[in-house]
C-alpha cells in the first residue's frame, strides 16, 4: 500500500475512575510510545493523542465509594494520570478531557449530524428501574449472580472476580440495585439506536478486504490475527442495533433539539473515541494547525492502540459512526495486545491484585526503564502474557546491567583510560568474532554496514508492531557490541598494538553512538543519560534523527568523530537485590488482604426529597414580584444558629431582611453579592426585626444552599443567568 503522508496514533482513553496499573501500560501507552518514538525519529509527521475518559455509570460509582462528587474524582484521576504517564515517559502530543466543553461541543456535533441524516432509530425498550431510587440503572449499577463463576456480586456489565463481560440480562437472580439494594424492575424507556446492521454488509468487506467503495484503505495482513478473528465473529453473529443513548445523571446532554432529549446523556462509547477527534481540535488550536487534514485526508494513517476488551468499539462501532457521519477517514491498523497477568492470576482492581504504576514509581524512582523494558519484553502482542517480580530482577540484572550497561561502561571507561576520553583513529581492526561463530578480519566500513543493519531491522520490527521483536533485536545489537570487544579483548591489546586498540575502541564507540537511538523508543531515560556521555546534543521530542544516522552509515561515515571528546562514565542500571524483590512481592500480598479484611462500602442511599407542595395556578405565581437587589451588609441575629440580618439594595430602596441561612454562609463573604428578592411579601417580624421580603435560595443533593443570582463564588451550580 501507499506509505502515508502522516500519521495520526491514539491510545485508549483511561476511564478515570482509578489509578493505572501495569496492564494498562502494557495494553495501549508503550507500544504506542514505542511507535510514535520512532516515527519522530524518522522524520515522519505524527500527532498522537489521548485523554481522560470521563463519563459514564463507574464514575458515579466511584464517587458514591468514595463519598465524593463525580468532577472531584475524574480531576483527581486525570492529575493521577498526567503525573505517571510523565514519569514513565509516555510522551502524548495532547493529553485531553473529556469533560472539556471542546468535546461536549464536539460529541453532540457528532450526535446532531447523524440524528439529522436519519442514522439513528428511535426504539422503546425495558430498562430495570429502581423504584426506591427512582432511577434507571446503568449496567453497572445492577448488581447479581456470575453465571459463570457464582460470584454473588458481579455487575450488570463485567464479572471482576472471573473477567466475563455480561449483560444485566445474564445475571442470575435474586438481582439488586447498587443504589438502594433493592430488587429493580423493568420500566419501558426511549432511546436513540445506531442500526449496526443497516453496516454490516460494508463493514465485513472492509474488515476482511481493507477496502470500501472499491479503494484499499488497508491491508488485512498487516492486522493481528486476534483483532480480525474478534471482528469477524461478531460479524458472522450478525450486528443489531446499539443504543447510542442512555438515562444518566452524569455525561454528555443529548442535544436538546432532539425529540425525547430530556434527562438522556450520550452512551460513553460513543462519547470516548469522539475524544481523540476533540484531543486533535484541541492539539491543533495550540499549534495553530488544521485538524481536519488528520481526520479527513486520505493520505493520514489513522492507528488505534488499544487492549483486547476494546478491539469491537474501535473496528465496528466507532468506525460505523465516522463512516455515518460521512467526512472521515476509517483506521489503519488497530494493534491491540491481549492481557497482562500479574503472578499467574488475573490483575483485579476490585482486590487490589495489581502493581500501580504511581506507587512503582515512589519505590523505584530511577528506574524508569526497567520496568519500560520489562514491560515490552512481556508484551501481551498476540496472547496473554505475565508479570512477575523475579523475572523483572531478573530481566534487570542479566540483561540490563549485564549486557547493555556493561558494554556502553567498559567502551567509555576504557576510551578515557587508554585515550583521555577522545575517540582514538580507526587506523585498523583486529580479529573479531562474527555472527556465525568464527573469526574473521573486518574493517570500520565492514562495520558501520554491520550498524546500519541492526539499526534497519529494530525499526521495521516497529512498524510491523512488532515490539518484543524489536526490543529483543535492540539487545542483540548491544550483545554484539559486547562480543567485539571480548574477542578483540582492548584492555590486553594496549598492551602491544595501541593503534588495534584505537580502532577496536573506535568501532565500540559507533557502537554506543548508534545504540543510544536504538534504544531510544524502548528507553527514553537511558537514551538521555547515554547522549550526555557521549557529549551529543539531547534529543527532545526527535527529528528525524534516526533517519539521519541511516543515511550516515549508508554513505561509509562514522556517528562520532575522531578527536570528539566524551563525557565519564556513569552505570546506566544497577543490580536489584533479593530482599527489594521480596518486599514488593510482601507489598502485593498485604494489599490484596487488606483489601478482601475491609468490608465494601456502603453506597449512599437515595435521596428523600420532599413531597411538592398543593399545586398553585399560574396567577397566583404572576403575584410574585421578584427583584434583583445587592447585599450591603450582612450579620448574625444574636442567640439564633440560623439567622442572619441582611440590608439590600433593590436600587430604588433599601430593605432588611431576616433570612435562615447562618449555618450556610459566612457574612463577611455575602457582602456585595446579587441575590433575587420576593419584594412584595408581606412584613413579618424575627426575633424583633421586621423582614421586609425573602432572598431566593437552592439545595443541591448534599443539603448546601446556594444563593439564587449570585455570582459562582459558591462552585454548586445555583446559577440563574
Amino acid at each position: 500500500m501507499k506509505s502515508p503522508k502522516r500519521y495520526l496514533v491514539t491510545s485508549a482513553l483511561p476511564y478515570a475512575n482509578g489509578p493505572l496499573h501495569i496492564g494498562h501500560l502494557a495494553g495501549a501507552y508503550l507500544s504506542a510510545d514505542v511507535y510514535v518514538r520512532y516515527l519522530r525519529l524518522m522524520g515522519k509527521e505524527v500527532v498522537w493523542v489521548c485523554g481522560s475518559d470521563e463519563h459514564g455509570a463507574a464514575i458515579t460509582l466511584r464517587a458514591a465509594k468514595e463519598n465524593s462528587t463525580p468532577q472531584a474524582i475524574i480531576d483527581k484521576y486525570d492529575q493521577l494520570f498526567r503525573q505517571t504517564f510523565t514519569g514513565m515517559g509516555v510522551d502524548f502530543d495532547i493529553f485531553h478531557r473529556t469533560s472539556s466543553p471542546l468535546h461536549h461541543e464536539t460529541t453532540q456535533e457528532f450526535f446532531r449530524t447523524l440524528f439529522r441524516k436519519g442514522e439513528f432509530v428511535e426504539q422503546e425498550s425495558e430498562q430495570y428501574f429502581d423504584e426506591e431510587a427512582n432511577k434507571f440503572l446503568a449496567d453497572r449499577y445492577i448488581v447479581g449472580t456470575c453465571p459463570k463463576c457464582a460470584n454473588p456480586d458481579a455487575y450488570g456489565d463485567q464479572c471482576e472476580k472471573c473477567g466475563s463481560t455480561l449483560s444485566p440480562t445474564e445475571l442470575l437472580p435474586p438481582l439488586r440495585s447498587a443504589y438502594s439494594k433493592t430488587t429493580p424492575v423493568m420500566k419501558k424507556t426511549t432511546h436513540w439506536y445506531l442500526p449496526l446492521n443497516k453496516y454490516e454488509a460494508w463493514l465485513k468487506t472492509w474488515i476482511e478486504t481493507g477496502t470500501l467503495d472499491g479503494k484499499k484503505l488497508h491491508d488485512p495482513t498487516e492486522w493481528k490475527a486476534h483483532v480480525l478473528g474478534q471482528c469477524k465473529s461478531w460479524l458472522e453473529g450478525g450486528l443489531h442495533p446499539r443504543a447510542m443513548t442512555r438515562d444518566l445523571d452524569w455525561g454528555i446532554d443529548v442535544p436538546s433539539e432532539i425529540p425525547h432529549s430530556s434527562g438522556k446523556k450520550i452512551y460513553v462509547w460513543m462519547d470516548a473515541p469522539i475524544g481523540y477527534v476533540s484531543a486533535t481540535k484541541q492539539w491543533a488550536i495550540d499549534h495553530n494547525q488544521d485538524w481536519k487534514k488528520y481526520w479527513q485526508d486520505k493520505d493520514t494513517a489513522l492507528i488505534h492502540f488499544i487492549g483486547k476488551d476494546n478491539i469491537v468499539f474501535h473496528c465496528l462501532i466507532f468506525p460505523a459512526i465516522l463512516a455515518a457521519h460521512g467526512d472521515f477517514i476509517l483506521p489503519r491498523n488497530v494493534p491491540a495486545n491481549q492481557f497482562l497477568n500479574l503472578e499467574g492470576r488475573k490483575i483485579s482492581t476490585s482486590k487490589n491484585w495489581a502493581v500501580w504504576v504511581h506507587e512503582y514509581l515512589e519505590d523505584f524512582p530511577d528506574k524508569q526503564d526497567v520496568l519500560r523494558y520489562n514491560m515490552i519484553k512481556n508484551m501481551p502482542e498476540n496472547q496473554d502474557a505475565e508479570f512477575t517480580w523475579k523475572r523483572f530482577q531478573e530481566s534487570n540484572n542479566n540483561e540490563l546491567v549485564n549486557n547493555l550497561a556493561n558494554f556502553v561502561n567498559r567502551v567509555t571507561v576504557l576510551t578515557n583510560k587508554y585515550f583521555e576520553g577522545k575517540v582514538p583513529e580507526a587506523n585498523k581492526i583486529a580479529a573479531m568474532v562474527s555472527g556465525r561463530g568464527g573469526q574473521e578480519a573486518t574493517t570500520l566500513e565492514a562495520e558501520l554496514k554491520t550498524i546500519h543493519t541492526y539499526m534497519t531491522a529494530i525499526g521495521e520490527k516497529v512498524m510491523q508492531y512488532d515490539f518484543r521483536g524489536g526490543l529483543q533485536m535492540m539487545m542483540e545489537f548491544s550483545t554484539y557490541g559486547n562480543q567485539f570487544l571480548q574477542f578483540n579483548e582492548p584492555w590486553r591489546k594496549i598492551k602491544t598494538d595501541v593503534v588495534g586498540t584505537a580502532a577496536v575502541l573506535n568501532v565500540g564507540l559507533q557502537i554506543v553512538a548508534a545504540l543510544n537511538l536504538a534504544v531510544r523508543p524502548f528507553l527514553p531515560f537511558t537514551s538521555d543519560a547515554m547522549r550526555k556521555m557521549l557529549k551529543i546534543n539531547p534529543i527532545t521530542r526527535g527529528e528525524g534523527e534516526w533517519a539521519t544516522l541511516l543515511k550516515t552509515l549508508s554513505k561509509g561515515k562514522v556517528l562520532l568523530e575522531t578527536g570528539h571528546m566524551i563525557g565519564e562514565p556513569v552505570h546506566l542500571f544497577s543490580r536489584i537485590p533479593d530482599e527489594v524483590i521480596a518486599a514488593q512481592v510482601q507489598k502485593l500480598e498485604d494489599s490484596q488482604r487488606e483489601t478482601l479484611a475491609t468490608p465494601a462500602p456502603e453506597m449512599p442511599k437515595p435521596i428523600e426529597y420532599k413531597p411538592l407542595n398543593q399545586t398553585i395556578t399560574y396567577e397566583d405565581f404572576a403575584k410574585l414580584d421578584i427583584r434583583t437587589g445587592t447585599i450591603l451588609e450582612a450579620e448574625r441575629v444574636p442567640k439564633t444558629d440560623k439567622l442572619l440580618k441582611l440590608t439590600i439594595d433593590l436600587g430604588f430602596e433599601k430593605r432588611t431582611i431576616v433570612s435562615g441561612i447562618a449555618e450556610h454562609f459566612d457574612p463577611k463573604n455575602l457582602i456585595q453579592q446579587r441575590v433575587l428578592v420576593v419584594a412584595n411579601l408581606a412584613p413579618r417580624k424575627m426575633k424583633g426585626i421586621e423582614s421586609q421580603g425573602m432572598i431566593l435560595s437552592a439545595e443541591n443533593d448534599l443539603g448546601k444552599l446556594g444563593l439564587v443570582g449570585t455570582t459562582d463564588i459558591f462552585g454548586n451550580g445555583f446559577i440563574v443567568k
